[in-house]
C-alpha cells in the first residue's frame, strides 16, 4: 500500500523577517523530500504574495491585518477580518488536507494555525525573536513543537515542546563569504577600502536613513565605502544625495536583491535588530552596530540586540541616540581591527546554519505521527 502524500501548509508573513525564514523552511523540506507538497497561506497585499511565488511555491491569501496601536477605522474592521479569515483558513485546510501546519508569525499565521489545531491537525510554530509575539504565545498551547532561536524561552512556552533550532537563513547567505571578490565587483567597490553595509530591514528605517544621509561627506572623507539599503520611501532622497559621492564608493538601493553579495562585500554592518537580520549577522559573522526599531510590539528588537550585546557580540546604539552617535560609531568600528575581530568571533559562535534543515526534519517527523 503506498504511503500517503506528504502535504504541509506554511502560514505567516508580512515582513521579510517572517517571509524569508518561511521560504528557507520550504526549501529545506523539498531538499529532504522532493515529493512533498507545500502550500503557503499569507495575508492579502503583503510581501509574501510576491516573494513566495518568486521562490516557486503556491500561496493562498487571507483578508487579515493587525490591530493598529491607535484608534482607527481599520481596528473596527479587525473582528470582521478575523472571522472571515478563520472561515477561509478552515476551507483551505479542508481542501489541501495537510498533515502539519507550520506558523512562522505574521498576520495570517494566527487564524491558520488556530484553525488547524481545532481540526486535530498537528501544528508547529517557529518563533524568531527572543521575546515572542502575542500570536505565538496564544498558539503555543496546542502546538506539537515550538522551534525557537534563543535559549531561556521556557518562561513563555511549555518547556517539553521547545526545540532550540535557531532561525532559518537562506542558503545563499550561509555561503556568502566565499563570494567577496565577485561581490566587490558587483557593487563597483575598491577592495582596499572598508565597506559598510547599512540595512534597515525590507521596509527601510527612518532614523538610520536620516543619520546616514547627514553623514555621507563624513564617510567619504574617512575613506569608507557604503552599500546603503534605504527602503522605497527614502530611495529618491538617497539617490540624489549619493550622486556626488559615487566615485567614493557610496551606493544606495531601495532593496538589495543580492543580499549574499552585500554581506560578502561588507566589513561591518549597521542594521535594525529584527530576528532575520540578527540570524544573518550571526551566520556571516559580521561585526555589527544594531539600532533596534522602537516601533515594534513589546520592544522585541531591543531584546534581540541585548541577547548579542550581553555576549559582546554586537554594539547597540538606541534609536533616540542614532542621530548623534551612529556616524562616529561606524567610523570608529570600521578602523578598529581588534574590536571587529572580537565582535566577529563572538557573533559567529551564536550561529546555527542548520536551522532550516533541523526545523524541516521536525516537521517531517510530525507528518508520520
Amino acid at each position: 500500500m503506498p504511503l500517503p502524500e506528504t502535504r504541509i501548509i506554511i502560514s505567516g508573513g508580512g515582513t521579510g523577517g517572517h517571509v524569508f525564514p518561511a521560504i528557507a523552511i520550504a526549501d529545506a523540506l523539498t531538499s529532504l523530500n522532493p515529493e512533498v507538497k507545500i502550500l503557503f497561506v499569507g495575508a492579502e497585499g503583503r510581501m509574501e504574495t510576491e516573494k513566495v511565488p518568486a521562490a516557486g511555491y503556491e500561496i493562498k491569501t487571507l483578508w487579515i491585518s493587525g490591530l493598529q496601536r491607535r484608534l482607527t477605522f481599520k481596528n473596527l474592521l479587525f473582528p470582521i477580518k478575523l472571522a472571515h479569515s478563520s472561515l477561509k483558513a478552515r476551507s483551505i485546510i479542508k481542501e489541501f488536507k495537510p498533515q502539519v501546519v507550520v506558523g512562522v508569525g505574521g498576520y495570517a499565521s494566527g487564524p491558520t494555525v488556530k484553525a488547524a489545531a481545532s481540526m486535530g491537525i498537528s501544528t508547529l510554530i517557529q518563533e524568531q525573536n527572543s521575546y515572542p509575539g502575542i500570536t505565538n504565545r496564544m498558539l503555543a498551547g496546542k502546538a506539537k513543537k515550538i522551534c525557537v532561536a534563543y535559549p531561556d524561552m521556557e518562561k513563555y512556552f511549555p518547556a517539553s515542546r521547545i526545540v532550540l533550532t535557531g532561525n532559518p537563513v537562506r542558503t545563499d547567505i550561509i555561503f556568502a563569504e566565499a563570494k567577496r571578490e565577485e561581490a566587490l565587483n558587483f557593487f563597483r567597490l575598491d577592495p582596499q577600502k572598508p565597506v559598510v553595509l547599512v540595512i534597515g530591514g525590507s521596509l527601510g528605517a527612518r532614523t538610520i536613513n536620516n543619520s546616514i544621509h547627514r553623514s555621507l561627506k563624513e564617510f567619504a572623507d574617512a575613506g569608507l565605502q557604503l552599500i546603503w539599503q534605504t527602503g522605497k520611501t527614502f530611495a529618491e532622497i538617497a539617490k540624489s544625495a549619493t550622486i556626488p559621492f559615487d566615485d567614493y564608493g557610496i551606493r544606495n538601493y531601495d532593496f538589495i536583491t543580492r543580499m549574499d553579495f552585500a554581506y560578502a562585500a561588507a566589513d561591518i554592518v549597521v542594521s535594525r535588530a529584527g530576528a532575520l537580520s540578527v540570524s544573518e549577522l550571526c551566520i556571516t559573522g559580521k561585526p555589527s552596530i544594531l539600532v533596534p526599531s522602537p516601533n515594534v510590539a513589546e520592544d522585541h528588537q531591543t531584546k534581540n540586540a541585548m541577547a548579542l550585546v550581553k555576549r559582546n557580540a554586537a554594539v547597540l546604539i538606541p534609536d533616540n541616540r542614532a542621530d548623534s552617535e551612529l556616524a562616529d560609531g561606524i567610523i570608529s568600528l570600521a578602523f578598529n581591527p581588534a574590536k571587529k575581530n572580537e565582535l566577529s568571533n563572538n557573533i559567529r559562535s551564536l550561529s546555527k546554519p542548520q536551522a532550516a534543515l533541523d526545523i524541516a526534519t521536525i516537521i517531517l517527523e510530525l507528518t508520520q505521527k
